[in-house]
């Protein structure tokens, strides 16, 4: 992109959620976290600025998600805030809004909800307050 230098994502996953497991509640995670299984509830990084989010094509997240680099090739029911990247595979779902600085989305991927270019300028930190919980940031 014009004026910004090009960041690369960490492939590493630090955290995996399998294919038979549950989480029910809300998931704060660094680094990397994969999901193949289920999550109902909100998905936030702690401040870490290269933390990745993968959803394989079996995993599913119902609830808000607010990282900086997301890799979807399953299904949120929620909002999705990336302060980097998006990157929609074909088998892709949103059922919500998608706040983004750069995306990449293959034909097929489905997005019910608008998408939203967030500018430099509205960008905010994805880094929690000191309550625990994550600090609002405003996109417009």
């Amino acid at each position: 992109m014009l004026g910004r230098s090009k960041k690369r994502k960490p492939s590493r996953t630090n955290s995996l959620i399998g294919h038979q497991s549950r989480v029910d509640g809300d998931i704060r995670f660094g680094g990397g976290l994969h999901v193949d299984g289920q999550i109902k509830g909100n998905v936030a990084s702690d401040g870490d600025d290269k933390a990745t989010l993968t959803v394989s094509d079996r995993g599913a997240i119902e609830g808000e998600v607010r990282v900086p680099y997301i890799i979807l090739h399953g299904a949120v029911l929620g909002d999705v805030y990336a302060s980097e990247h998006v990157e929609l595979a074909s088998s892709a779902r949103v059922e919500g809004d998608v706040y983004y600085a750069l995306i990449e989305m293959a034909m097929g991927a489905e997005v019910n909800g608008k998408l939203v270019r967030i500018s430099d300028a509205h960008r905010a930190p994805l880094a929690l307050d000191h309550d625990g919980r994550v600090k609002e940031a405003k996109y417009e």
